[in-house]
């Protein structure tokens, strides 16, 4: 089993623990606010079986069929989580409207604010584990379901508040007011992971960051060569597909230009170990005198 497998099934559990404690923290108090907030949470559950399975198909190696390999479902289960806290927003913004509508009495409060508040740093110190450990495997997966967690985390804190000041001001119609505001921020993050994991199913390019230490790399490593041109960049989850025309001198034998590429290769792996990279091989004549020029 990966880490990253094993990060993914961790989410799960995690997931599992922190619903079990909103659930029974809700129904000590019957507040909407921290019903809302146990809604999100079956959500992070349901995201967290869809990462685990997209983690595990983007792991199978290429086929016949997908010769590129799987690395693209990572992306679907981000795109699917964006949609799900969407979803979960809509339906807490509609128990905010209920609420409003007829304010509940709250029972027990601190009690249960005390529970919600348990899951609340469980939640926030899992989301830290998934965004830097997602981050440092390259898993879009993961880091989209730490950041999902990171509303979550929001989330109670917002609830907690708003509870308290509901009970100790007896405004009760605060609490489903600031169910609503959450709900509303809820659905502005799904939005925003919608649109980030969508563009990586487009075959967005790599960061400009990530651009410029390919083109250093190329630069420095071609030694032997005139140019690079035509440099093309996509991510699709851990992977970096990099390709390009790498221009030699007319005279340059085949074993020589092989070997260019080699050292090229050899060095952008070093800084991209999950890259794969298709270089073409021109004579001068071919040059653009355009691109990356090398030293």
């Amino acid at each position: 089993m990966t880490n990253i497998v094993k990060i993914a099934v961790g989410s799960i559990v995690v997931g599992f623990v922190v619903l079990a404690l909103k659930l029974l923290a809700w129904w000590m108090t019957g507040s909407v606010a921290l019903l809302s907030d146990a809604l999100e949470s079956t959500v992070n559950v349901a995201t967290a079986i869809a990462a685990l399975i997209a983690i595990r198909v983007a792991a199978r190696p290429a086929d016949a069929s997908h010769p590129y390999g799987h690395h693209k479902a990572e992306f679907f289960s981000a795109v699917l989580e964006g949609v799900m806290i969407i979803l979960a927003a809509l339906l807490i913004m509609r128990e905010a409207y209920l609420g409003f509508r007829t304010p509940p009495e709250l029972d027990a409060p601190f009690p249960g604010l005390a529970v919600n508040a348990v899951a609340g740093v469980l939640n926030a110190i899992w989301c830290r584990v998934l965004i830097s450990r997602g981050g440092r495997l390259g898993s879009p997966a993961l880091v989209a379901d730490g950041r999902h967690l990171l509303t979550d985390v929001i989330t109670s804190g917002a609830v907690l508040l708003g509870v308290v000041l509901a009970v100790t001001t007896g405004w009760t119609v605060l609490d489903p007011l600031l169910a609503g505001l959450v709900g509303l921020n809820i659905l502005w993050t799904g939005w925003k992971l919608t649109a980030s994991s969508l563009s990586g199913l487009m075959d967005e390019a790599v960061s400009d960051e990530t651009l410029e230490l390919i083109r250093d790399v190329i630069s420095d490593r071609a030694t032997g060569a005139i140019e690079a041109h035509d440099l093309r960049t996509r991510h699709a989850g851990r992977v970096t597909f990099i390709d390009f025309h790498l221009v030699v001198d007319g005279q340059t034998t085949v074993d020589d230009a092989h070997g260019i590429c080699d050292r090229i290769e050899q060095s952008l792996l070093a800084k991209l170990p999950e890259a794969q990279i298709t270089i073409h091989v021109e004579p001068e004549h071919m040059a653009k005198h355009s691109g990356v020029l090398v030293l």
